[in-house]
């Protein structure tokens, strides 16, 4: 296959983007990317694609012909979230606003349409426009049938354990809903059939169990199928195979690592499809009609893709197109519903993501935009897929990216990232800026999947039950002293930043380890286990404080214990405290307890307080003094002028 690249950017939004700087600073790396999805309508005539302008997301809507189209701008808050083809020239679209609890804009629930050319905007749901307080979604995988779409509605109740969904057929011109189930759980998501029978229901009760109702079809009673709470497997439904006899299921697998299973509709059976060796189930990828599954995707290391059936066309296509970007991953993200059009992805560890679009008459893909083109994926550094065992045998992954062109150096000043969640979270084998900043910056970054972690099966996120500043903090320690045993990391040059709960391993890790860590970052962490059950939005509903009696336990003594906060005296380590003044996951109170102690101890710190932030810093020139001050910060602790200081 021949790939053509053709050097023009999507026309309608290119004016309204600022100019490229000449080369990647801090700057660059702390920008929002320039575009985050694309998908071709499913007749091939329109692109749409959310587009950021001026810090913003919006949509976008391209005429294929001429390039040429229109953006389309939400409320002065909001910013364009997802958006779904739902006819050949209609599309609905999903708004988020900036509600502080996290670091992305949250989703509102109102569901707009708007026709391909621009005309005709509606919003079609939502508080805005009804009379009662409901929100709505669309249920996946999207169904669309004669001008009806199928949307899950949650009507507000006042309840912090949240609702029972509604699953509607929704017109979409006129917004006119027909309801066709009522979840038997709250929270629950839906999947349907190829005829759009709504026909499971499953969530995670407030026992923090997994529960998946089943119904043969719309108006029949729901069955309880699989209950975690009464020993059965925590089986999730994805979706129905071609003839709707068959169910993918997200499982355990033979290696209890994850997997998918096929659940049969008549026997009642559920069979191992596949079982990975390190990694599960990260995605299914659809046929171009979206009636089946063709390929699965998983990252044991790097992104893998396994043919489901390979003699499918999207499964030609896929082993066509891979040769032809070694290194890369690639996945196809949208297509016309024949396949005779097709937008993939092209992304790395050092490219954040370039779309083509492929015509099957022509046999020939071309370049339509990168997602930051501002970034030269020549200039970036690699990530190194790592593995190591724990103190106590666990097997644990993890990345080792090295400053660019030094993919062989040793004895290198190094900074362990910590990811947050902690649970069901994961470092993974993409562009991250902030990895990238400080590659480029010439240290090397360490990311371990530390158990708890997502993506390597339910009993690795057990492991993690009840081990913050225990076990999940040895697995961090070890990591970074397996990478100090490698020769790559100058043992007395290693600093450690995370967020949330990267915050609070950073300011763990100083405390437990204050021989091994130079400076320690903690970035909207939590410092005192304690108030994780009184502040905060987690404790406000049964769901959240079963929650985190599971993962924390009650034992005051103990959670006081293993508070970084508790224990300041031992700190010798640098630390830098950063607090976004509107967080409503990790309150202010946490970092601001944290920076009194410190103080009262007199152990200077840098202290980094943004009223307007949340959790996680969102605001592009936030992001950039962030990211500015951190880098000053770890230069002065273990950079090339701090290489003769003492420690502590």
């Amino acid at each position: 296959m021949r790939v053509a690249f053709i050097a023009t950017a999507i026309a309608a939004c290119a004016a309204s983007l600022p100019a490229l700087a000449a080369e990647a600073q801090i700057a660059d790396f702390a920008r929002h990317s320039q575009f985050r999805d694309i998908k071709i309508s499913p007749d091939g005539d329109y692109l749409a694609a959310n587009a950021v302008v001026d810090g913003k997301a919006v949509l976008s809507l391209i005429k294929l012909d001429d390039m040429k189209g229109v953006n389309l701008r939400p409320r002065e808050r909001g910013e364009v979230a997802e958006f779904w083809w739902v006819a050949p020239h209609r599309v609905f679209y999903s708004v988020a606003e900036r509600f502080s609890a996290l670091e992305m804009p949250g989703l509102t629930g109102e569901i707009y349409a708007v026709n391909a050319d621009g005309k005709g905007k509606e919003l079609l749901i939502g508080h805005r426009a009804n009379l009662d307080w409901v929100s709505a979604d669309i249920v996946r995988p999207l169904y669309t049938k004669d001008n009806k779409v199928l949307i899950a509605k949650y009507h507000w109740n006042g309840s912090a354990d949240g609702t029972f969904p509604i699953a509607s057929f929704m017109d979409a011109t006129t917004g006119s809903t027909t309801d066709v189930a009522i979840a038997p759980i709250r929270n629950a998501t839906f999947v349907a059939d190829n005829q759009g029978q709504v026909r499971f229901a499953h969530a995670t009760a407030p026992d923090q169990k997994l529960r998946v109702f089943y119904r043969e079809k719309n108006g029949a009673d729901w069955e309880l199928l699989f209950n975690e709470a009464k020993g059965d497997p925590p089986v999730k439904p994805l979706r129905f195979d071609r003839d709707d006899k068959n169910v993918y299921f997200d499982c355990e697998g033979e290696k209890h690592v994850g997997g998918l299973c096929r659940w049969n509709v008549a026997t009642r059976k559920l069979t191992t499809l596949w079982s990975g060796d390190e990694a599960g189930v990260d995605e299914l990828v659809p046929s171009f009609d979206r009636r089946d599954a063709v390929a699965i995707r998983s990252m044991p290391g790097r992104t893998a893709t396994t043919l489901i059936d390979k003699n499918a066309r999207e499964s030609k296509l896929l082993v066509s197109l891979m040769p032809e970007f070694p290194g890369e991953d690639v996945t196809i993200t949208s297509s016309t519903t024949d396949g005779s059009k097709v937008v993939f992805l092209v992304s790395s560890d050092r490219n954040s993501g370039q779309f083509f679009l492929y015509d099957a008459a022509a046999g020939k893909a071309t370049f339509l935009f990168a997602r930051r083109p501002w970034i030269k994926p020549e200039e970036m550094a690699a990530m190194q897929p790592v593995s190591l065992k724990a103190r106590d045998g666990l097997a644990l992954h993890g990345y080792l990216t090295r400053p660019p062109g030094r993919d062989e150096a040793k004895n290198l000043p190094l900074v362990v990232f910590v990811h947050g969640g902690p649970y069901g979270i994961r470092d993974r084998w993409e562009f991250d800026p902030e990895v990238q900043m400080l590659a480029n910056r010439g240290y090397a970054v360490l990311q371990v999947n530390y158990r708890g972690s997502g993506g390597y099966g339910e009993a690795f996120v057990h492991a993690g039950f009840r081990e913050w500043g225990a076990r999940m903090q040895d697995d961090v320690t070890d990591a970074t002293r397996w990478v100090v045993e490698q020769g790559i990391a100058d043992p007395k040059r290693i600093c450690i930043f995370g967020g949330s709960y990267g915050g609070y391993a950073a300011l763990e890790g100083a405390v437990k380890e204050p021989d091994l860590y130079r400076c320690a970052v903690g970035y909207v962490g939590v410092y005192d286990l304690r108030l994780m059950y009184t502040r905060g939005d987690i404790p406000q509903s049964m769901y959240g404080e079963n929650y985190l009696k599971m993962v924390l336990g009650e034992d005051e003594s103990v959670l006081w214990d293993r508070s970084p906060i508790a224990h300041v005296d031992r700190i010798k380590s640098k630390v830098m405290l950063i607090v976004g003044g509107e967080d409503k996951r990790v309150p202010p109170i946490q970092g601001e307890h944290l920076h009194a102690a410190l103080d009262k101890a007199h152990i200077a710190h840098e202290w980094l307080y943004q009223r307007t932030e949340g959790h996680g810093f969102y605001d592009e020139d936030n992001r950039a003094d962030l990211m500015t001050r951190i880098a000053t910060f770890i230069d002065g602790a273990i950079g090339a002028k701090a290489e003769t200081a003492p420690s502590g």
